[in-house]
């Protein structure tokens, strides 16, 4: 099973869309357009989880630089989450808004 990571999708594209888009190479297990958790608005990329690999490389290679929707988008195979720094945006240096704490 390969999980595919696409991006520069048009903003209309849905998990439906997405799903027939990958069809054509073989059985899509699922495919989702990740959305603004607050608009709920697609946020332009996804990911697709395809059944059999070889079947994934075929579209990732066929799909990756093709036109969809009017915008080109870019496939690869999805790598995994890194782990994140704990304590948000700020850092040792300012606080989580960006700005500089004073040092005194």
């Amino acid at each position: 099973m390969k999980n595919i990571f696409v991006s520069n999708l048009s903003f209309r594209i849905n998990d439906e869309d997405l799903k027939q888009a990958f069809a054509d190479y073989g059985e899509v297990n699922s495919a989702r357009v990740i959305k603004d958790n607050f608009s709920g608005r697609s946020r332009g990329f996804g990911f697709v989880e395809m059944k059999n690999d070889e079947e994934a490389d075929k579209a990732i290679e066929e799909l990756n630089n093709a036109e969809f929707d009017g915008k080109v988008m870019t496939v690869s195979v999805a790598r995994p989450k890194t782990d994140r720094k704990p304590g948000g945006f700020g850092d040792s240096r300012g606080d989580s808004r960006g700005g500089f704490k004073k040092r005194f």
